[in-house]
């Protein structure tokens, strides 16, 4: 019987709004948030589309990075507005055992998709005359399908273990989704073989690639060394600030989460933490991209012109 209600009962988030006067303006903030990330990495999508200068392999992976921010963002943002709006914090077990799928195969295809763009800049740097044989359209989909099988994988290892352990303690969710770090907190039972399982993941799916970034960029910082030319320095930095500051806030907030041991950990903390590479990273990944980037927004001044030239003749 205990089995069947643990199967059978909702969870309920605590959430991130707490119904005081903040919370609506938090609310606002989270919702502008959500539509400016889809907007944002939709537009990086359709420049890398259409524009030829941006047919590279670069912006090929980044493409898919934005396609994965907008699917992860859209696996936990709504439910957090739609409860808001509706008053109501319930999801059912099938819903939160969807939701935990969903978000550790998108977000774990990140953690590989984000460590082996290193290697494209490592190439692009160390490797210059050798880019199109090294970073060529199979490597570029052998990386691709890399990290989509990564998070796949992650998703397949983990869903089962986390959601088939019993519940049989409070049913309260003091987070806004089903992470796994807290389900771990609400189940009761042996928990040996999920926490040994959970951490040959995280050592995968975060130190692997984050190993692969720092080799990346310590050969980067070497050859780098050895460029006499100050304007060749800066623009071998400017080619690698951009993947730096979204590796360094994407995986800052993700080692504290899943590496850091529990005893560190309080609601508060995992909610602002998570808070941050769920919702915020999703919209500051394509700002980073766009704003540190004179090719994307070449691109995007190339395509308004475009238009403009397009609505001239027809008015014509």
């Amino acid at each position: 019987m205990d089995g069947n209600k643990t199967f059978l009962s909702d969870f309920t988030f605590v959430g991130l709004f707490t119904h005081n006067k903040a919370s609506g303006f938090l609310f606002s903030v989270i919702c502008a948030t959500f539509f400016m990330a889809i907007v944002a990495n939709g537009v990086m999508i359709f420049l890398i589309h259409v524009d030829l200068h941006l047919h590279t392999p670069m912006y090929f992976l980044l493409s898919h990075l934005s396609f994965i921010d907008m699917m992860y963002i859209s696996t936990i943002v709504p439910k957090i507005l739609i409860d808001y709006i509706t008053g109501k914090g319930t999801i059912s077990f099938v819903a939160c055992t969807a939701q935990y799928f969903l978000y550790m195969g998108f977000v774990g295809a990140e953690f590989f998709l984000l460590g082996l763009m290193a290697y494209d800049r490592y190439v692009a740097i160390c490797n210059p005359l050798r880019y199109p044989v090294l970073m060529s359209r199979r490597v570029c989909w052998f990386i691709l399908a890399s990290s989509w099988f990564g998070g796949a994988l992650d998703s397949f290892l983990l869903t089962p273990i986390t959601m088939s352990l019993p519940f049989c303690a409070s049913h309260k969710i003091n987070h806004f989704f089903c992470e796994a770090p807290t389900m771990l907190r609400l189940a009761c039972g042996d928990k040996d073989i999920y926490e040994m399982v959970m951490y040959i993941c995280c050592v995968v799916m975060l130190l692997v690639p984050f190993s692969v970034v720092i080799t990346s960029y310590a050969q980067i910082l070497l050859t780098v060394h050895q460029i006499k030319s100050e304007e060749g320095r800066k623009k071998a930095f400017a080619t690698c600030s951009s993947h730096v500051i979204v590796v360094t806030l994407f995986y800052g907030a993700a080692l504290y989460t899943y590496m850091l041991p529990q005893s560190y950990h309080t609601p508060l903390k995992d909610k602002i933490f998570s808070a941050f590479y769920t919702i915020l990273t999703p919209l500051l990944n394509p700002v980073i991209y766009s704003l540190r980037n004179r090719d994307v927004i070449g691109a995007l001044k190339r395509v308004i012109a475009r238009h403009r030239g397009i609505c001239s003749v027809e008015r014509k």
